[in-house]
């Protein structure tokens, strides 16, 4: 049995490196509640570790946590599989956007094979040497550096050329607000580019449309229809804010669950609207909104 001194010493050392592990954690996986599972699995691991004899305790969890996350990987990925419709992260609502990885970027991260999404995140994103990650998924130093740059060209179109300022971005997401809820779809239609994409995730618990809409008339369409229903069925705004390093806002809806929607911007027009209503994927932020990860 664990002893109180023993337990409050693993967490001293633990606690500061969690916002770390957690970020890391939920870029790998895409979603809040394994990634709070595998850093607490990571947790439980430390404790039972001979702690003195690990020289770098920052490098030792970060090495459980990629680990455990590439095991999770494997089930997370067949279970996607057999997704109904659309998948989308579990949205992190967030006040300033996020400096690394955006929503576009994560869904890119998806096509990835485990082991290029972890060289990736660790030297790209994370910041590590080759050397660093050779060792964290037991891989030499030149097969990561392929793992990275396979990754690289595969996902190069999903990192964003340039960032939209934070106070246009939320005007954007205001005025996308006033107009897809008024139904005034020539406002709407003004903020759209020609090859706009709509992606909604209901994971088959909400309605949903099981395919994104590609085009300009596909999303007017799929949005007309949405303002003939949100007439009768208004959605309450809960706040605006960035979703996963997106401009976008937070809604609760008439059956009484909360929806996030995201817009990605380019050159001042909407390029794709990204949609949650997924219950599963948004009951953290039920329980009241979280810091970013």
């Amino acid at each position: 049995m664990t002893t109180a001194p023993a337990f409050t010493g693993a967490a001293a050392e633990f606690e500061p490196l969690r916002p770390k592990l957690m970020r890391l954690a939920y870029r790998m996986l895409g979603s809040v509640a394994d990634a709070e599972d595998v850093v607490q699995e990571a947790f439980i691991r430390w404790m039972r570790t001979e702690r003195a004899e690990v020289r770098w305790p920052e490098a030792f969890l970060r090495r459980t946590v990629t680990r455990l996350c590439l095991d999770q990987l494997k089930s997370a990925r067949h279970q996607r599989e057999t997704y109904v419709g659309p998948w989308l992260p579990e949205p992190l609502v967030e006040e300033d956007e996020a400096d690394d990885v955006t929503l576009p970027l994560m869904m890119a991260l998806e096509r990835l094979s485990p082991l290029e999404r972890a060289a990736f995140l660790l030297h790209d994103v994370f910041g590590l040497q080759f050397e660093e990650v050779a060792a964290e998924i037991e891989r030499d130093p030149a097969a990561c550096r392929q793992l990275a740059a396979r990754a690289r060209e595969h996902v190069r179109e999903a990192r964003p050329r340039f960032k939209v300022e934070k106070q246009r971005g939320l005007e954007i997401a205001e005025a996308f607000f006033q107009a897809s809820r008024s139904g005034d779809m020539k406002a709407l239609g003004a903020m759209l580019s020609a090859d706009v994409t709509a992606h909604a995730d209901g994971g088959g618990k909400r309605a949903a449309a099981t395919e994104p809409a590609l085009g300009y008339q596909a999303v007017m369409t799929q949005y007309a229809v949405v303002a003939a229903w949100l007439k009768d069925n208004p959605s309450k705004l809960i706040r605006y804010g960035f979703i996963n390093g997106l401009p976008g806002f937070v809604t609760l809806e008439v059956d009484g669950e909360l929806q996030t929607t995201a817009l990605d911007i380019e050159d001042g027009k909407i390029a794709a609207i990204y949609v949650m209503r997924n219950p599963d994927k948004l009951r953290h932020l039920h329980l009241g909104f979280r810091p970013g990860i």
